[in-house]
């Protein structure tokens, strides 16, 4: 919009929706008989969470204020709006003992030809989102990701690519001094080293 803008996100929010533009069925349509006591054995364990959810959904704006003042104390409910950054599919997983539980890290999920995958839990940060990425590409392109094309590609854009960084300390200054170039960060490399 052309103004500086601060964004400021730790509030829950609850949606039956698995996507974005997604049914507000989804959640229903995916309950079978096989995944209920799981769905339902994560709940019961995870009761403090699930309580702190439904306390989340329920804030009222004021209460939303409030909980933004405790970092910007100046904040004024008129220069603020609410915001749906994106949704998050929580993984439920079959467990023996428990029946369910939910697992905070994150995964990817792809069919057995690779055709269609899905990064579920968790949203991955900076420190991951590469990584997880990689993984991705082996998975659902198994032939292509280990092709000589493929594998000098992914060198070019990822200089560090399968090279280990605390055995190469030049290769590790030349990513620390790139990627502070492009993040306009001071050149800290010398001071480090």
């Amino acid at each position: 919009k052309g103004k500086r803008e601060l964004l400021f996100g730790p509030y829950a929010g609850f949606t039956t929706k698995f996507l974005k533009h997604g049914s507000v069925f989804d959640l229903f349509n995916s309950i079978k008989l096989t995944n209920i006591k799981p769905m339902l054995g994560a709940g019961y364990h995870n009761l403090p969470l699930t309580k702190y959810l439904i306390d989340q959904v329920r804030l009222t704006p004021d209460a939303r204020l409030d909980a933004l003042k405790a970092y910007y104390p100046g904040a004024k409910k008129e220069d603020w709006e609410l915001a749906i950054a994106g949704y998050r599919v929580q993984v439920i997983k079959k467990d023996e003992e428990e029946g369910g539980v939910l697992e905070f890290g994150t995964e990817v999920v792809s069919s057995g030809d690779g055709s269609i995958a899905a990064l579920l839990g968790a949203s991955p940060g900076a420190s991951t989102a590469v990584s997880i990425m990689l993984g991705l590409l082996k998975r659902c392109f198994p032939q292509k990701a280990s092709s000589d094309a493929w594998q000098n590609k992914l060198k070019e854009m990822i200089p560090s690519y399968q090279q280990s960084l605390g055995d190469n300390t030049a290769l590790l200054q030349k990513v620390r001094q790139w990627s502070g170039s492009v993040l306009g960060l001071p050149d800290i490399s010398e001071k480090i080293m």
